[in-house]
């Protein structure tokens, strides 16, 4: 059903730059509200029509946020359909008769056999990611990241014969590694399950293969996450991170792991500021033993001389 304009299509049209027909000059148009078309009355040109809304997703305040809400969940690389998909029966079926719910539950199996080798593949290793992301308290831009590598990888063939779980792990660890949130090999090898050695083996083909910088690890890296866990205050956080940086400057870091020198950082710091703190307190955290940090210490007191 159309509704007759009978005024101007300088009043009525939305573009009002446009005051006649194009094609025939009339002024007189006719607004299809079914279809959002205008045309014109004399010889049907359509001279508007809805265009696609381009402003964005709205806001709304929380109390009206559930039901006004269209925008829906961000597309994500951690989960193997971006979240952009939709799974057949993932919906409350409280109230569908029990031979529609069996059949939803078959088109749900033979949807999931359909969707695909890669598919399959990438959801076992994003729930692997998403598990390692968990237990080592990584950021949720490392999970992002990883996942987003991982296909890349997957894509690249670089996974074909290798172990779902070490490349997954090894994604993980490059990008912890390079966001400033490193985790050393041990702690890797401790909640995945794969040895150090495979690990490392991993972790450099995934690299070369993607064509990825790997940043060194830096042994300041660490002092904010030890420190907290031990609930040193921040100024003695700040002389830490000043120990190991003058540390590096006298080449005192060549050849030692990053978390030992941030470990004996950190208790040299504590003890000049009269911090109560143990090296075995230092050394649960930091996994290291306390001859380590003794080690650092007497290397780091080297400076003062």
């Amino acid at each position: 059903m159309t509704e007759t304009i009978e005024t101007t299509a300088k009043e009525n049209y939305k573009d009002e730059s446009i005051n006649s027909c194009p094609n025939c000059g009339s002024e007189q148009f006719e607004n299809d509200n079914a279809t959002g078309e205008v045309y014109c009355r004399d010889c049907g040109t359509v001279v508007d029509e809805d265009k696609i809304d381009t402003s964005g997703p709205r806001t709304f305040s929380a109390e009206d946020r559930q039901d006004k809400e269209r925008s829906g969940s961000k597309i994500t690389f951690t989960r193997h359909d971006k979240g952009i998909s939709t799974e057949i029966g993932s919906g409350s079926m409280r109230n569908v008769s029990p031979e529609k719910r069996g059949q939803y539950y078959r088109l749900r199996k033979w949807h999931g056999r359909s969707s695909g080798s890669k598919s399959r593949n990438l959801k076992t290793a994003l729930g692997q990611i998403s598990d390692l992301i968990n237990q080592l308290n990584l950021p949720e831009s490392v999970e992002e990241e990883a996942a987003r590598l991982y296909e890349k990888a997957v894509d690249q063939d670089v996974v074909k014969g290798r172990k779902i779980e070490k490349i997954a792990a090894s994604v993980v660890f490059i990008v912890a590694r390079n966001q400033r949130a490193p985790r050393t090999l041990k702690e890797f090898s401790e909640a995945s399950g794969i040895k150090e050695r495979d690990l490392g083996k991993n972790y450099r083909y995934v690299a070369k293969e993607l064509d990825l910088d790997v940043e060194p690890v830096r042994a300041e890296d660490f002092v904010s996450r030890y420190a907290s866990e031990l609930d040193i205050p921040g100024d003695v956080q700040a002389e830490a991170r000043k120990i190991i940086l003058n540390a590096r400057d006298q080449g005192l870091t060549s050849g030692r792991s990053p978390d030992g020198i941030a470990a004996a950082a950190i208790y040299k710091a504590a003890k000049e500021a009269d911090e109560q703190i143990t090296q075995r307190e230092i050394a649960e955290i930091a996994g290291v033993t306390e001859v380590t940090i003794r080690k650092g210490c007497n290397q780091l007191d080297e400076l003062d001389e």
